[in-house]
């Protein structure tokens, strides 16, 4: 296991006291790392790679917001978020649905119904991997609306992580009858993807 892959701990977490000193910081620490780790498809889907970065971050701002100081509420915290952190044989992705227009956005969820069981990701000279969505908690109701938010997880064969390290292109799509795009990973997306996979 690599450093990009361990769990968060206590110990990774700042007090909320020294957090609000060093805030802006890391806040612009963290959006640069998080430009690397974006992945655009099409005009209203991003997926956002997660990794110990990205979820330390989103944990000190949901401490700080809500005043967490107790120890059962830190760890509350790192469980919820853990999961989302890469195990070395995948990547996983926040998906998010976002329309500017509240009516638009309403519209489009319900079309859209499914979507998260529409997300690929292609090595180059390999088969789609389809994600793994929502593992935690169905997110398109029965009515077929879907939500806004989804949790993805793309698992990488050894052979797929093998070509990566050699130089493959990648590329992210959605495959959703009302939502059908593709795109080329940027090569400085993929070289930040790649701290996220162990090589065997």
């Amino acid at each position: 296991m690599n450093d990009a892959t361990q769990k968060l701990t206590l110990s990774d977490l700042l007090s909320l006291d020294d957090y609000a000193e060093q805030r802006t910081e890391l806040r612009s620490q963290a959006i640069a790392h998080k430009k690397r780790r974006k992945v655009a498809i099409g005009p209203h889907m991003t997926l956002l790679f997660e990794d110990r970065v990205t979820l330390r971050y989103q944990i000190q701002e949901i401490l700080r917001v809500e005043k967490v100081f107790e120890k059962a509420g830190k760890l509350e915290e790192l469980a919820a978020y853990n999961p989302l952190i890469p195990d070395g044989s995948n990547w996983k992705a926040t998906c998010l649905l976002e329309y500017s227009d509240v009516e638009q956005r309403k519209r489009e969820l319900e079309r859209l119904g499914g979507i998260e069981h529409q997300i690929w990701v292609q090595v180059d000279g390999f088969d789609k991997v389809v994600a793994a969505a929502d593992e935690d908690l169905e997110r398109t109701d029965e009515s077929g609306k879907t939500s806004a938010v989804h949790f993805l997880r793309f698992e990488l064969s050894a052979e797929m992580r093998m070509a990566l390290k050699q130089g493959a292109a990648v590329s992210a799509g959605c495959g959703h009858a009302n939502y059908s795009y593709t795109s080329e990973v940027a090569e400085d997306t993929r070289q930040a993807l790649m701290a996220d996979l162990d090589y065997v």
